[in-house]
């Protein structure tokens, strides 16, 4: 994949937009741990950044997936985590099968205001006792007349304590646990649901995190995203482009990290030179710079393949998984080069380290990725279905 003057110039609109609208206030937002979901989204909606690949017809801009990934791309230059985090689950994590799947009627209702940046969305999947194994979920939804009725709990999940909707996977049957499940928008201002929790975390402080309590929530059936039982299969769709987006959204930012080690290790006096003249330093940052660029490699390859067409789990998987340990390896390497200037609360480094971490858990964590890969290689059986 190569980037077109069109991809650069979304890039270049991005980027001034972070450093007008949203980095000076990053430091306020983290020590907030929430930032103005709804304010942030509409500006980016006014500048037809919500949509890129989506619908013409519901205010998208009618793209192909690398744009998505040169936005995500993009967001890295935000100065934390939980902010393009945010942006991410708007774009590419609660809208993916509403546009893809979803009535005329559903994606006039959620998807357009999504987009326009009228409403802000979540994904509910994550629950107490079911966060990388999906298919052991336990909110299920019973049918009264014409609608469901929803009860259960989600957690984890973010935007949900701003959101106007959740696209939610819920069980609606009592079928095979691959085929029960259907994904609903849920509207979040109707009746037996409680925002019960702001989940504090040890970083994506600026994303609101919660637990959800539904009670009996009656939603109608029509509010169903495309056919009942295939909400699994809508769900693991999803969840290929929410990996690549983890990907690309995760360059800039170890870029950064290494750069500004770089600079700080060229200015740090020690042992009568420069920490940058230790030779260990300098390869261990040529190696991470190095491990970026494939990391980068693989994820515009997968993002080529998803754009002609073809299944990508298998190249989505290993960059997913490849990007939560290397944020990993970026951030605690830069962090020990900066001594006790990294271990200091409001250094970007030692952000990273906090934000970066969530990347081999979110979205799947790195086992679940390493389980697809074994069964893909086609050395791991597939377990029998539970149900």
């Amino acid at each position: 994949m190569q980037y077109t003057h069109e991809h650069l110039e979304i890039q270049k609109t991005l980027r001034r937009f972070i450093d007008e609208e949203i980095n000076p206030h990053v430091d306020e937002w983290e020590a907030a741990e929430i930032f103005p979901a709804h304010e942030v989204f509409k500006k980016l909606g006014n500048l037809g950044l919500l949509g890129l690949n989506k619908p013409e017809a519901f205010g998208g801009a009618g793209l192909d997936y690398s744009y998505a990934m040169a936005m995500a791309e993009a967001l890295g230059h935000i100065s934390c985590g939980g902010v393009p985090m945010a942006i991410g689950v708007q774009t590419d994590m609660c809208t993916p099968a509403l546009a893809r799947f979803g009535s005329d009627e559903l994606r006039r209702e959620f998807l357009a205001p999504a987009i326009a940046g009228d409403m802000v969305g979540c994904i509910g999947v994550s629950e107490p006792g079911a966060g990388s194994d999906v298919a052991g979920l336990k909110s299920h939804a019973r049918k009264d007349g014409d609608d469901y009725l929803i009860s259960g709990q989600k957690m984890w999940i973010t935007n949900s304590l701003q959101a106007d909707w959740m696209c939610m996977l819920v069980n609606t049957s009592d079928g095979p646990v691959h085929r029960n499940k259907s994904l609903v928008m849920v509207p979040m201002n109707l009746p037996g649901i409680e925002k019960a929790k702001k989940i504090r975390k040890i970083g994506m402080n600026s994303s609101d995190t919660g637990l959800i309590y539904f009670d009996n929530v009656r939603v109608p059936q029509r509010y169903r995203i495309g056919e009942e039982g295939q909400g699994f299969i809508y769900q693991m769709q999803q969840f290929q482009e929410e990996r690549l987006w983890a990907a690309a959204s995760s360059l800039e930012s170890m870029e950064d990290c290494i750069a500004q080690t770089i600079e700080w290790a060229q200015q740090r006096q020690m042992f009568g030179g420069t920490l940058a003249d230790q030779q260990w330093v300098q390869f261990k940052l040529a190696e991470l710079k190095t491990e970026v660029e494939a990391l980068r490699a693989l994820t515009y390859r997968a993002c080529d393949l998803h754009v002609q067409g073809e299944d990508v789990l298998e190249l989505a998987s290993m960059a997913k998984l490849k990007t939560g340990r290397l944020t990993r390896q970026v951030a605690d390497t830069c962090l020990q080069f900066w001594g006790g200037m990294g271990f200091t609360l409001d250094n970007r480094v030692s952000r990273l380290y906090r934000d970066g971490r969530l990347g081999s858990i979110g979205g799947g964590a790195d086992e679940v990725m390493l389980g697809i890969l074994a069964k893909t290689m086609g050395i791991a059986k597939r377990p029998p279905q539970r149900g």
